[in-house]
C-alpha cells in the first residue's frame, strides 16, 4: 500500500496543530523540512517548534535536514521528538558517521539525494539506511514539476534493495502531483511526501484514490 509522509510545509503554518489533526487519519507520518537559510534559502521548522507540535499527534515525525551541518542538529531534533532523521548526502563530510550518530540515538536514519545525484552514491551506506529520500525538484522549491529521471532512480533503488534483501524504504519528495503519483507507484516507491496534494484537496478522497491506484499496481 502506498503510504503518505505528509509535508507540513504545505499546511496552514498559522494553524499547524489543527492542520495536523485534520490530515492525521490519512497520513502514516509527518514530514518536517528543516532549512537553515544557508544550504537552501529558506528558514523552516526548528527543534522547539517540533517539540511544541509533538503532543498533537502520535504519528511519527520525519525530519528532513536541509542544513550545512547535519551532525549538529541530530541531538536537538532527537530530543524534540523526531522518529526519523534524514540528511542531504552532499551536506555531510562523512555520511556513514552521521547515519551512525542518528541510529545511536535510537532513531531511523536516512539520506536524501538531489535530482542530479545518482543512486551509486549510496553504495557504501545501504546497510545503515532505513530510508532513502529521492528529491524530485530543486531543493527548497515548492510547486515545481518532478524531474522525469525520478521513476528510473526509484526502480534502480528498488532493485538494489530487493537483491540485497534489505528493508530500506524508498520515499519520493517533490513534485508530488496527480499525474506523477502513478509513475512513482509503478516504479516501486513506498512513501510519497504530499504537500498541497493533501492539504488543498479532500484528504479522504485523496487516500481513496491512492488505494485505488495501489490495487491496480503490480508492485503492491
Amino acid at each position: 500500500m502506498l503510504k503518505c509522509s505528509t509535508s507540513l510545509w504545505s499546511a496552514d503554518l498559522a494553524n499547524l496543530a489543527s492542520e495536523i489533526h485534520r490530515v492525521e487519519p490519512f497520513s502514516e507520518r509527518f514530514h518536517l523540512d528543516v532549512a537553515d537559510g544557508h544550504y537552501v534559502k529558506n528558514l523552516l521548522f526548528f527543534p522547539d517548534q517540533v517539540k511544541a507540535l509533538r503532543p498533537h499527534t502520535r504519528r511519527p515525525f520525519e525530519i528532513h535536514l536541509m542544513v550545512t551541518d547535519p551532525d549538529g542538529w541530530i541531538d536537538p531534533f532527537a530530543e524534540a521528538g523526531a522518529d526519523t532523521i534524514i540528511f542531504c548526502h552532499d551536506s555531510a563530510r562523512d555520511p556513514a558517521e552521521v547515519l551512525r550518530a542518528i541510529k545511536t540515538r535510537g532513531k531511523q536514519a536516512g539520506i536524501s539525494l538531489l535530482v542530479h545525484e545518482p543512486i551509486d552514491l549510496l553504495e557504501p551506506y545501504w546497510p545503515l539506511l532505513d530510508i532513502v529520500t529521492l528529491v524530485g525538484t530543486a531543493m527548497g522549491i515548492k510547486g515545481a514539476s518532478m524531474d522525469p529521471s525520478i521513476p528510473g532512480k526509484i526502480s534502480r533503488a528498488r532493485a538494489i534493495i530487493a537483491r540485497r534483501g534489505l528493508k530500506t524504504e524508498i520515499e519520493a519528495d517533490g513534485g508530488i502531483r496527480r499525474e506523477t503519483v502513478p509513475q512513482l507507484l509503478a516504479a516501486g516507491v513506498d512513501f510519497i511526501v504530499p504537500g498541497s496534494l493533501i492539504f488543498k484537496n479532500d484528504p479522504a478522497q485523496l487516500r481513496a484514490w491512492l488505494a485505488q491506484l495501489g490495487s491496480q499496481s503490480p508492485n503492491l
